[in-house]
């Protein structure tokens, strides 16, 4: 009998950035994690309403459009959405908006550039296989 090795989490990474986008892209991949990359809040809550198998998202703060933020709040809001973890990212060590972040419900704030580091300890905190 064989047995099927356990499928790895999946990460929702959403950034208007294609630099970042790959960069966190190659992060989570190279630890082993399964990402599906998308360029705003609004591409993120298509693929949430799409796929419900979804560990963790890691958005970007500043988009066009839909925040980070705002996409932070929609899935708190969200009965089937709000227990996925969501990590804001942002080039700006806003001490205001870090703490509105996380009151609002987000898992962490990491500053840009994310690091190795950062994502290991993100990972083996917020997935839970």
């Amino acid at each position: 009998m064989t047995t099927v090795p356990p499928e790895p989490p999946h990460v929702l990474a959403v950034d208007d950035s294609i630099v970042d986008r790959a960069v966190i892209s190659r992060l989570l991949r190279s630890s082993k994690y399964r990402v599906t990359t998308v360029d705003s809040g609004k591409r993120a809550l298509e693929v949430l309403s799409l796929d419900r198998n979804v560990h963790m998202i890691i958005t970007d703060y500043c988009m066009p459009e839909m925040s980070g933020y705002d996409l932070l709040k929609r899935v708190k809001e969200s009965a089937e959405l709000r227990e996925i973890p969501v990590v804001i990212m942002s080039s700006e060590n806003s001490p205001t908006r870090i703490q509105m972040c996380l009151e609002e419900g987000a898992e962490e704030f990491l500053i840009k550039p994310v690091r190795s580091s950062d994502v290991s300890r993100l990972c083996s905190r917020l997935i839970t296989r």
